[in-house]
């Protein structure tokens, strides 16, 4: 067995695309591998910024001999078949054997073809996968017509210790022809710019240049280690993380968890090597969000905090150089490049203060939110309409507060210092509300209203907060269902799931009693008729199929948050699926209360019982040809199982309405448990289809009945399993 060693070398490849090429690439070869029937003992893949390599452990020096045994047309088919049979194969009449099977005489064909050598399979199969392999954006350099993400230098591609042979042609011959795979680079028309496979790599672009040999992947990792390059990227990752958090602990502090940033610079750098610089006093009057997102999104530097959680004047550079002699001077150049970056942060937190955040409100008028829904002030305007409607049916909510926050919520958008840094819409807009005077509570709500943004994002539960970014996102829904730019299939560019999952949280976690339907309603209203008028219906018709139409989206999300939760989707179709219920944290009590039901003996069985009653219904309304209709008569009862049937429906719908109105799922639950004992005797001593017609109805519709009373509950026909 022998190992296959693939190494491209190129210019520096993005570090958001690094992980997945290396992925593809591995994928690529081994499809390769497998259609040539190559067995291996597994695929190794590593990524620098410069580097994608692969190793194969465990392959065979030769392909396996093919034995293969095809049948062809009948020994008397006519000749025309009989040349198509040989021509798909390159053989000749003389090759082929007549045998006898049950159907006649038949051709055959016996193909021995002999395994190649591995060394002269891989080179074809390294260039389709290089070929194959899929960038999010690729490039032409000098005049070559290959692509890569950057330009390629040179392909590392040894089997057995020995370099393959072959190929790529970057271009065209001088005759003008594409040059694709060359199996002898020498053979090559002249004038032919290649890239030919070979065993040499270089290390560090700048710690070591210089080209190296290599014989296999142990001598490979061990010398580009020499060489100052690290190859395995979680050694890089761990050495950047303890190295990086060594220098903080050894001045008392903490490098502040970021693994988002970790992970982008371990794609930046081959040889990390984590120094330690100084943020200038003059700037830390600037807000530290301010900082840390600067020194991040601009410099790709880790903040450095104190023990108590608050930002230090300290960052965490990652150099790419082995700067023993000169870390002084790496760190002094960072500081430089960082000065100047919180110079322009320190410029935009001292301009947009000058002017208070409520003079910023009108120039929202001349952003456009979208081009069918208008400007960011219509949405503000709109959103102060949704949140005055919240505030009144949201406890704690002052109407006062919660006005002054919806009016000032987008402002923020306006300053420079959201238009350097988006990400901090909302919280810039709390510290300007601060510095105004505003009260904490508008302040916090501005801050809030985007919130939540994801499943990991705490959800706001002050009265004031949860008012606005309830308004705000109900407010986009509405919008973007009124224009009819919903979600489709995987494309999501308003993040309108997102939002509905925003909505959902703010009503489940801070268990507001909002009737969902009304809520949509009021915020389709703030739109004007005119804007409904562009539904292509009349304007109650538009909003009524919007909020259905709404609520049916909304349904969906909460079923994969809940899944995720461990909360079964059909349990939440069950219960949402007979209509009216909009009151999202009382659906989620009858979906709890029902999962605990059906959790229980009585539960399963009861509900195995629903099955065989709406079964039986069924077929027999099939063979009727009519539906069953009608309560049952308790004059025809004739067995004893037939009247205690009777009686549990009727005690059970009478306990189970009371139960519902005072939101007591439990007792109806156990009520609807207390059927089973009549379900089961009736099934084990009662003939259904009985020989007097007018006795077999009447029993049917008590089966019916089964199915009605326990809907009341639920829609047990939605339940899987």
């Amino acid at each position: 067995m022998a190992e296959l060693l693939l190494e491209l070398l190129s210019e520096e490849i993005p570090a958001r695309m690094q992980v997945r090429a290396v992925e593809d690439l591995s994928k690529l070869v081994g499809a390769g591998l497998a259609e040539a029937g190559l067995t291996h003992g597994g695929l190794r893949g590593f990524v620098t910024p410069r580097r994608l390599t692969l190793v194969v452990d465990g392959l065979p020096v030769a392909q396996p001999d093919v034995h293969e045994e095809r049948r062809g047309p009948k020994a008397d088919a006519p000749d025309k078949a009989i040349a198509g049979f040989l021509g798909s194969l390159g053989l000749t009449r003389d090759q082929l054997e007549t045998r006898e099977t049950p159907k006649g005489p038949f051709l055959f064909a016996v193909i021995e073809r002999k395994g190649r050598p591995t060394a002269e399979v891989l080179p074809e199969i390294v260039y389709r996968a290089l070929t194959a392999l899929s960038w999010p954006k690729s490039m032409r350099w000098a005049r070559g017509q290959f692509t890569w993400v950057r330009p390629l230098h040179s392909i590392l591609a040894v089997f057995e210790g020995a370099p393959l042979r072959g190929a790529i042609g970057l271009g065209v011959s001088l005759e003008g022809l594409p040059v694709g795979f060359i199996a002898d680079p020498a053979a090559a028309p002249e004038g032919t710019p290649l890239l030919a496979f070979g065993a040499t790599t270089r290390g560090h672009r700048f710690l070591a240049p210089e080209p190296f040999p290599v014989r296999d992947f142990a001598d490979y990792a061990a010398r580009l280690r020499q060489a100052h390059v690290l190859i395995d990227r979680e050694e890089r990752k761990r050495v950047i993380a303890e190295r990086a958090a060594a220098l903080a602990a050894g001045e008392g502090l903490r490098v502040k968890d970021d693994p988002a940033l970790l992970e982008e610079i371990t794609g930046l750098v081959e040889w990390p090597v984590p120094l330690m610089g100084h943020i200038d006093k003059a700037f830390m009057d600037v807000p530290a969000e301010v900082l840390t997102t600067s020194m991040r999104s601009h410099q790709k530097y880790f903040s450095v905090e104190n023990a108590d959680g608050t930002l230090n004047a300290r960052f965490v550079v990652v150099s790419n150089m082995d700067a023993t002699d000169s870390s002084a001077r790496v760190v002094a150049g960072n500081e430089r490049v960082l000065r100047a970056r919180l110079s322009d942060a320190k410029f935009f937190w001292d301009q947009d203060r000058k002017a208070p955040l409520a003079a910023k409100v009108e120039a929202l008028g001349a952003r456009v939110f979208h081009a069918k829904l208008g400007s960011d002030l219509d949405k503000v305007t709109r959103v102060r309409a949704g949140a005055a409607w919240l505030a009144a049916r949201v406890p704690g909510a002052d109407a006062g507060l919660v006005d002054r926050a919806a009016l000032l919520a987008k402002a923020d958008l306006t300053t420079g210092m959201v238009g350097e840094f988006p990400e901090l819409q909302g919280l810039m807009g709390r510290y300007y509300a601060l510095h105004d005077g505003e009260p904490p509570a508008v302040a916090q709500a501005i801050r809030d209203h985007y919130s939540p943004v994801g499943p990991g994002d705490a959800c706001p539960t002050a009265a004031t907060s949860v008012c606005v970014a309830l308004a705000d996102k109900i407010d986009t829904l509405a919008g973007f269902w009124l224009i009819d730019e919903k979600p489709t299939g995987s494309k999501d560019p308003f993040a309108l799931r997102r939002a509905a999952l925003g909505v959902i949280r703010l009503i489940v976690e801070n268990n507001l009693r909002l009737p969902l339907r009304e809520v949509l309603g009021s915020a389709i209203s703030t739109y004007g008729e005119r804007m409904l008028a562009q539904c292509g219906k009349a304007a109650v018709t538009s909003s009524c199929v919007i909020e259905d139409d709404l609520i049916a989206f909304i349904a969906e999300r909460l079923k994969v948050q809940q899944r995720e939760k461990g909360v079964r989707h059909d349990l939440i179709e069950a219960v949402f699926s007979q209509g009216g219920e909009d009151d999202l944290v009382r659906l989620l009590a009858r979906v709890s209360a029902l999962a605990d039901f059906l959790a229980s003996e009585e539960g399963t069985n009861l509900l195995s019982a629903y099955r065989r009653a709406t079964n039986i219904v069924r077929i027999e309304e099939k063979k009727d040809g009519k539906p069953v209709s009608g309560d049952p008569d308790d004059a025809l009862f004739e067995q004893d199982e037939e009247r205690a049937l009777s009686l549990a429906l009727d005690t059970l719908l009478g306990e189970v309405s009371p139960s519902l109105a005072a939101e007591d799922h439990a007792a109806a639950m156990r009520a609807l448990a207390r059927l089973r004992g009549p379900v089961d005797a009736f099934f084990d001593r009662v003939t259904v289809n009985a020989d007097t017609p007018a006795l077999r109805n009447n029993r049917l519709r008590l089966l019916a009945r089964i199915g009605t009373a326990m809907t009341t509950l639920a829609d047990f026909s939605k339940i899987e399993g």
